[in-house]
């Protein structure tokens, strides 16, 4: 899955770390999920488009084309 977490959290001259802290998460899930290699659950990207104040779909992207 694609996500602008990376982009949202540089914006906010966050660490992974101050991030992981403010959803409750390891750095590590953090890394993980800007990378790709793990999509959130929906209770985590829920908490993660209230902190950024958007939409999920404003942030995560799940690579459907659309016909």
């Amino acid at each position: 899955m694609k996500n602008r977490l990376k982009v949202l959290r540089a914006e906010r001259d966050w660490t992974q770390a101050q991030l992981a802290s403010a959803l409750g998460v390891s750095r590590q899930t953090i890394n993980a999920i800007e990378k790709g290699k793990f999509d959130p659950s929906l209770p985590l990207a829920f908490k993660a488009a209230r902190l950024f104040n958007l939409a999920i779909e404003e942030i995560f992207n799940d690579e459907v084309e659309a016909l």
